[in-house]
């Protein structure tokens, strides 16, 4: 490899033929049955035999991811949705009681003790973690959580509006709440609001379903809450509850402030008695709003140059993936909502996932999900297929880092001065997310601490933390807007318990951005060397190859919010 060019090495099959298949449970199962079946006499046995099983983990798993790809870039094709059902509902239940014999195998082995202590310690704790947590009888529950799931990507999915003589989704809405003119935006947003409204009803009725699973999930398991479950099913080996409420208590004291004064700025600056949520994408100085690219090529171009004037290597990862088929970056009815980054696990490549529309905030999400690709990249030599993955805490630092490292290099989308208005933009937002990310997550906790709440309760737990981290916003006239705005928080559906991972995060990926302010090339250079470990060491020694400390108290947030506030004020002169 050079700097403009990328060749992957290839990762053929050892074990399993070259042309084996795993679209249906008679192709996989004998597969898995030999794994469990195979005597192992020694360490290097077992060494080998891991090596083996990962590869028939990686063929499913990508036979699975490829299915998910095709549903969410289409969730109005019933043949893809089917692809899909066919293996959540097919091949995953059957699945995990294997992949728990495997596990009870290698954790009862004796030859496990003659592997390095040092080289398996995260592994083994990740397994013995999954093996107390794995009951059968959760099988037909998580199944129908999944297929929940899909429920409620396909009520987003399906969402449009009319506006202006034209059907658009609500994706395809945001770029006129940047409009200078304020009823237009007002419009926009109503519009938007009243619809997300008519499906307020299934989308509770799914979540309260969501929640009953979730309680016998943990039940069964040997649990009193689900959220010492989730805790545990996320692997949150290094830190714990209170953490999470100390995360939050130094939100409110460090950031909170900063984030309202922000937004008291931008009333000023509107010259409006009060702040509504029609206000908040527009500039506030009357500039026109930011469109950095028409069509998603360009965005793809001049992404492909900041990743390379960020790192040629990276650039040149890029360059690879646009020359792959691994992006599909642009929005369309029946598109899934939101975007994500994931991995063909057999190939050990990434694919990126997103709904642009000419946003500015399309621009950050590209080199949000190129972050996380080029982690993918850094750690696909990684023999052991547990250690290519991090934990979800390092994985958004890979992320958010590569945001802020490329927030600098926006030549190929602005002139000097919309290029510094798009970092005033980052940072800002920077600071208004931290609030969010605490109140998704506090929400998270109450929810999940009152399993038997009504839906009045869930609203007033809601209202009072918006009162808690939220700004100056003024919702009146749209209080079933505000009580419902949640809804559009696919993590608190899909994903319980991942958000706060975003502000820890983001606190870290502030640490290696505040270096690089003085010492680009090295914190550059401890960003990819901190990617290249994966998941082999535990996060606080991830963090400190990255330069970074694995701490979210006041004592590691007030500093960082001290520097955005400074860059924040240099912008403005």
């Amino acid at each position: 490899m050079n700097a403009t060019t990328y060749t992957p090495e290839p990762f053929p099959r050892r074990w399993l033929p070259t042309d084996a298949t795993f679209k249906t449970w008679d192709e996989i199962e004998p597969w898995y049955r030999t794994l469990i079946d195979r005597p192992i006499n020694s360490s290097a046995e077992l060494e080998r035999w891991l090596i083996d099983g990962d590869e028939v983990n990686a063929a499913v798993s990508e036979e699975g991811e490829r299915r998910h790809i095709a549903m969410t870039c289409q969730t109005d094709d019933p043949a893809c949705e089917a692809a899909h059902l066919e293996f959540v509902r097919d091949v995953r239940p059957k699945l995990k009681p294997l992949l728990n014999d495997l596990r009870e195998k290698y954790l009862d082995s004796p030859h496990r003790t003659g592997l390095p202590a040092d080289r398996y310690h995260v592994f083994d704790r990740s397994q013995a973690s999954r093996r107390d947590l794995y009951r059968e009888a959760n099988i037909p529950r998580e199944t129908e959580l999944a297929e929940l799931d899909q429920k409620y990507q396909k009520l987003i999915g399906a969402m449009t509006v009319t506006f202006e003589g034209q059907e658009r989704t609500p994706a395809q809405m945001a770029p006129f709440l940047e409009e200078t003119e304020r009823t237009r935006r007002q419009a926009a947003w109503e519009l938007v609001a009243i619809r997300r409204l008519q499906d307020r009803d299934a989308l509770d009725d799914l979540f309260d379903r969501m929640i009953v699973l979730r309680q016998e999930i943990a039940h069964e398991a040997g649990f009193l809450s689900y959220v010492e479950y989730a805790y545990k099913a996320r692997e949150r080996f290094d830190y714990g509850v209170d953490d999470a409420r100390a995360f939050h208590d130094a939100i409110e004291k460090t950031v909170v402030p900063l984030a309202r004064k922000i937004q008291e700025d931008r009333r000023l600056a509107l010259g409006v008695e009060t702040l509504r949520p029609w206000d908040l994408s527009v500039d506030p100085h009357g500039r026109a709003p930011l469109r950095p690219f028409a069509d998603v090529d360009k965005l793809a171009e001049g992404c492909q140059v900041i990743f390379s004037e960020v790192d040629p290597e990276l650039g040149a990862q890029f360059a690879f993936m646009r020359d792959h088929d691994l992006l599909d970056l642009a929005n369309r009815k029946g598109k899934a909502p939101g975007g994500y980054q994931t991995s063909l696990d057999d190939r050990r490549l990434p694919f990126i996932f997103m709904n642009a529309v000419g946003l500015d905030g399309d621009l950050r999400t590209l080199l949000h999900e190129g972050g996380h690709a080029f982690h993918s990249f850094a750690a696909r030599n990684e023999p052991l297929g547990a250690y290519r993955e991090s934990p979800i805490e390092f994985c958004e630092v890979a992320s958010m880092s590569m945001e802020l490292l490329g927030a600098r290099n926006l030549a190929q989308f602005y002139n000097d001065a919309d290029a510094d208005r798009s970092y005033e933009q980052l940072l800002e937002g920077i600071v208004l997310i931290l609030p969010w990310i605490a109140t998704v997550d506090a929400f998270q906790h109450w929810i999940y601490f009152h399993p038997g709440h009504t839906r009045d309760e869930r609203r007033a737990a809601w209202h009072d933390l918006m009162d808690r981290f939220g700004g100056s916003v003024d919702w009146s006239g749209h209080d079933e807007a505000r009580s419902h705005s949640w809804h559009r928080q696919l993590h608190i559906f899909l994903y319980p318990f991942y958000y706060i991972e975003y502000g820890i995060a983001q606190l870290g990926a502030l640490q290696i951005w505040k270096r690089s302010l003085t010492d680009r090339p090295g914190a550059v250079s401890s960003y990819k060397q901190a990617l290249a470990i994966g998941g082999a060491k535990p996060l606080p020694e991830l963090f400190e190859a990255a330069g970074a400390k694995f701490d979210f108290s006041v004592s590691t947030i007030a500093p960082l919010m001290t520097t955005i506030g400074e860059e924040l004020a240099k912008i403005r002169k």
